[in-house]
């Protein structure tokens, strides 16, 4: 007997924080238009999401796909790194 998995909804976004082992915050950048003005506006969410490898780091391009609840707030993993981050993350230390 096959079993099909439903189509899982998958984003692109960029690695905001490395927030402990193996999990990710992920920002999330899209598009609405003004519901008066018309005019588009960017918006933006935080994502939690699983990093099972530990691969990611601060500023890397990753694609994640929706999964059953694996915490408190992460429903997201991380299927894969699509752009590596161009300069390493630097603290401010003032």
């Amino acid at each position: 007997m096959s079993e099909t998995r439903s189509n899982r909804k998958t984003l692109i976004g960029f690695v905001a924080t490395r927030s402990g082992d193996k999990s990710v915050k992920v920002n999330y950048q899209y598009t609405v238009l003004h519901p008066v003005y018309g005019k588009e506006v960017k918006r933006r969410t935080v994502l939690h999401a699983h990093d099972e490898k530990n691969e990611c780091k601060v500023g890397d391009k990753v694609e994640i796909m929706e999964t059953r609840p694996l915490s408190k707030l992460k429903r997201w993993r991380v299927v894969r790194v699509v752009e590596a981050a161009k300069v390493a993350a630097q603290s401010i230390d003032g």
